[in-house]
């Protein structure tokens, strides 16, 4: 944990966990500056760089994610496998790779780019805001899923009618199309067609 030391005394407290920075960037996705995570999130928002992963098992269905009831941006919605931000001057890749691992508790068999895309999505319960750069990753799950019940709440696999079904009865997050329709190129390259995408 991180120490404050006491200048009269030099004596060592902790100062309590670091805060998490995010990627700012210009319309181009170029590197600006950094914000803390929470801050570039309040309205009306930072433009920063984000993540989503879209993972798909043998017979073309979806993995979806839950976001645990605990969260305190887009609390028990359902989206995409899974999202989030890289770190400052760390890679979309890596970091897809990484927040996978840490909220799934597994790795993509196979993970590809499917390109970007920029959005403005207000969260009408929170009020924030997220205006993000997105990377787009599709690929295959490895192996059975392990979630972190502190992320996520329950995951369900879909095909594209399922997922059709689900979208029209359940919450899901505010991002979730734009991002799903940005990558369905790539999805269909990824699945075969299989699943209907």
């Amino acid at each position: 944990m991180p120490q404050r030391t006491d200048v009269t005394t030099g004596t060592s407290e902790p100062t309590g966990p670091e805060p998490i920075l995010l990627e700012l960037v210009d319309e181009d996705g170029t590197t600006i500056g950094t914000a803390e995570k929470l801050s570039a999130h309040q309205a009306p928002g930072r433009l920063h760089r984000a993540f989503s992963v879209f993972l798909f098992d043998g017979e073309g269905r979806l993995l979806l994610q839950q976001r645990a009831a605990g969260k305190y941006h887009s609390p028990g919605v359902w989206s995409n496998t899974c999202c989030g931000h890289p770190y400052p001057e760390e890679p979309p890749f890596v970091a897809a790779v990484r927040r996978t691992a840490e909220e799934l508790g597994t790795a993509p068999s196979l993970l590809r780019e499917a390109g970007t895309v920029r959005y403005n999505h207000p969260d009408p319960v929170s009020g924030l805001v997220e205006q993000e750069f997105n990377h787009l990753f599709v690929g295959l799950t490895g192996a059975p899923v392990a979630p972190d019940p502190e992320e996520v709440g329950a995951t369900a696999l879909v095909t594209a009618e399922e997922l059709a079904r689900r979208h029209a009865a359940d919450p899901f997050s505010a991002w979730f199309m734009t991002v799903l329709d940005a990558a369905r190129p790539t999805i269909r390259v990824v699945t075969g067609g299989a699943g209907g995408w």
